[in-house]
């Protein structure tokens, strides 16, 4: 029973989840963390950690994650298999669906104007993800105290970021240095 609610909640999180992975996550979210009570925020926020850290997709990360978690081995199988094969049967139709009438002026239409709702959902996701890294909580009313040396990090890699356009491989691997240290020295 519990493969098939890992791969239900999975095929639903990979069917629904336009945009991306930066998309999924807070679908992700309200289904696995919320919703399932699998996961705490704090290891959302782990999640989403290892999620961008590894190589491949987000969300298919993210089930392998939790999968693992719930179920081991298989569990992690079943979990990547439910967040693929929407995507791998929509793209599959759409392909075909595209290729025979991608010159009508109603497809393009309607794929210009999704763009703003992907733009909103990686927005949420982000805030998301900045109010865990520097407040400790996903919500602006729950804001208690604010973590200074996530901010120093953040502050820093925007910096870095903006001012000199340094590699963002070479952020994370600073970061996580930088971090390191810091919480061993204070």
């Amino acid at each position: 029973m519990l493969y098939l609610e890992l791969f239900l909640v999975y095929f639903q999180i990979g069917l629904f989840a336009f945009g991306g992975g930066y998309a999924a996550m807070p679908l992700i979210q309200n289904l696995v963390v919320e919703g399932k009570g699998w996961l705490s925020m704090a290891e959302y926020a782990d999640l989403t950690t290892i999620a961008e850290m590894t190589p491949g997709p987000i969300a298919v990360n993210s089930a392998t994650f939790v999968g693992q978690k719930m179920a081991g081995l298989p569990g992690a199988i079943v979990c990547t298999l439910g967040c693929i094969l929407p995507s791998l049967i929509i793209v599959l139709t759409l392909a075909y669906f595209y290729t025979k009438y991608r010159s009508l002026k109603t497809v393009k239409v309607v794929l210009g104007e999704l763009r703003p709702a992907v733009v909103a959902m990686i927005a949420g996701a982000g805030l998301t993800i900045l109010l865990l890294a520097l407040f400790g909580t996903s919500t602006l009313s729950q804001i208690n105290s604010v973590r200074w040396i996530e901010l120093l990090l953040f502050t820093g890699c925007l910096f870095l970021l903006r001012k000199f356009k340094t590699n963002p491989i070479m952020i994370i691997f600073g970061t996580a240095v930088a971090g390191t240290l810091m919480y061993m020295v204070f």
